[in-house]
């Protein structure tokens, strides 16, 4: 009886120091940071892995934070290029909170700091872009222009705890109406070139027709 009591006595034991430490103590992994709010303002932030300290809830609670490169994509937008062509841009980013406590205070969530994010390189890809031309969006100075956009977006994003890695425009290419346009313009201009071809051709022909009968005439 006395065994069994003892052994009662140790899981109930068990149990309230499992209860204590998991009131008392949380876990920062690899891929983390965490926050330490104590009745809502921050105490401490923990960006090393390892096992901390706090006091149970409600007195203190953790909020944690992603550390790992995040992406972000962006609705495709209009813009008019320096060349004056309207175009359709797809870009994407990708960014990392580098200041936890910035993050937190700034933007507090994920899906506030997309938001805030798409607006600043949305804002930033429009100015960058309207001082280029379309061939240099397509062709010659891609990646300066998106390394300018990176760097801009960055000197922004810095006061919101954020670093971007990368900024990428997926496609640049001319508005459905523009592009049916276009083509239209450019099979007119072929039929009109085939055209000509053939009309000259014809009298060429004809020339040549008439060459050979003066030519047969005087032979005979």
């Amino acid at each position: 009886m006395n065994s069994q009591i003892l052994r009662g006595i140790a899981l109930l034991l068990l149990i309230v120091a499992a209860i204590a430490a998991y009131a008392f103590t949380f876990t920062v992994r690899q891929t983390q940071s965490a926050i330490v709010l104590n009745f809502g303002k921050v105490r401490t932030v923990a960006t090393t892995p390892g096992l901390y300290f706090k006091l149970p809830a409600p007195v203190e609670q953790v909020f944690y934070l992603d550390n790992r490169i995040l992406d972000l994509d962006l609705p495709a937008q209009e813009i008019i290029a320096s060349d004056q062509k309207r175009l359709v841009v797809d870009a994407f980013t990708r960014y990392r909170i580098s200041d936890p406590l910035r993050f937190y205070q700034a933007v507090n969530n994920i899906p506030r700091a997309n938001s805030q994010l798409a607006s600043i390189v949305n804002g930033n890809v429009r100015s960058v872009l309207a001082e280029a031309s379309f061939i240099a969006m397509v062709r010659t100075e891609r990646s300066r222009l998106m390394n300018r956009i990176r760097d801009d977006v960055n000197r922004e994003a810095a006061r919101f705890g954020m670093t971007v890695v990368d900024v990428r425009l997926r496609r640049v290419d001319l508005p459905a109406a523009n592009s049916a346009a276009v083509f239209q313009r450019m099979q007119t201009e072929r039929q009109r070139e085939a055209a000509e071809a053939r009309a000259l051709g014809g009298q060429q022909a004809q020339e040549i027709r008439a060459r050979a009968d003066r030519d047969a005439t005087v032979i005979v």
